[in-house]
């Protein structure tokens, strides 16, 4: 693993950073690209705006310098991500189409980027969401896009048929991190009703699914999978 190179999106915070923190322990050559700095000093930032619509190439500038010309073993993590809250009936289509962005349109063309780079034993993870499979009210964008995610990690798994890349989503359910905590701390009704529908009566940590991410590009067994990582959540 030493020899990897990580590049985590949206590892300022959350999710992301615990990502960042697990790998960069394990010394991996971790490589953050969020708005802001990830707060792990051995950990190289670089900051964009990834729902820019210009996020890609302006981000292949300063990325492709650090990999080298050949090929070898990284592992792209897709985790940056955005909680907006609308419906279908108060939709703002600004919001949708930066939603969309942020979650599949450049996950898509930095994976069509990167993948010329990446060698045998290289992995591609899609950080979803338990609403990559349902629906709830008031977050249509969120709900809509992490539902492309999914599909969009099952078509790289066919179109990387052979290249020996593992491919999978992560899909966790409430998470304590600064995107959730906002929601729950606004109604402390609404995240009584959270812990409820979750079998250890708790919201996981972050650091929980950094583990699973991480065990997760080294085992290829796991290629095309949907990884739910939910403490077990009551179905409705």
């Amino acid at each position: 693993m030493a020899a990897s190179t990580i590049i985590v999106t949206g590892a300022s915070s959350g999710i992301g950073l615990a990502i960042a923190e697990r790998f960069a322990s394990l010394g991996c050559r971790v490589i953050s690209v969020a708005r802001r700095r990830c707060p792990v000093d051995i950990v190289d930032s670089l900051l964009m705006d990834l729902a820019r619509p210009d996020a890609v190439p302006a981000l292949l500038d300063e990325l492709r310098p650090k990999l080298g010309a050949a090929p070898g073993v990284i592992h792209l993590v897709h985790n940056a991500a955005a909680l907006p809250h609308d419906s279908a009936t108060e939709l703002d289509h600004n919001v949708l189409e930066r939603t969309l962005r942020l979650n599949v349109v450049t996950p898509a063309l930095l994976n069509a980027a990167l993948i010329p780079h990446m060698a045998k034993g290289s992995s591609i993870v899609f950080v979803g969401s338990t609403l990559s499979e349902k629906g709830v009210p008031r977050r249509l964008s969120y709900v809509t896009a992490k539902h492309a995610m999914l599909g969009l990690m099952r078509s790289t798994v066919q179109d990387l048929w052979g290249r020996g890349i593992n491919c999978l989503c992560v899909a966790p359910g409430f998470v304590d991190t600064g995107m959730l905590r906002p929601v729950l701390d606004a109604d402390p009704m609404f995240e009584r009703e959270v812990v409820d529908m979750v079998s250890y009566g708790r919201l996981i940590e972050p650091e929980e699914i950094a583990e699973i991410v991480e065990f997760a590009t080294r085992a290829p067994a796991l290629n095309g999978a949907l990884v739910n990582a939910n403490l077990g959540q009551r179905q409705n």
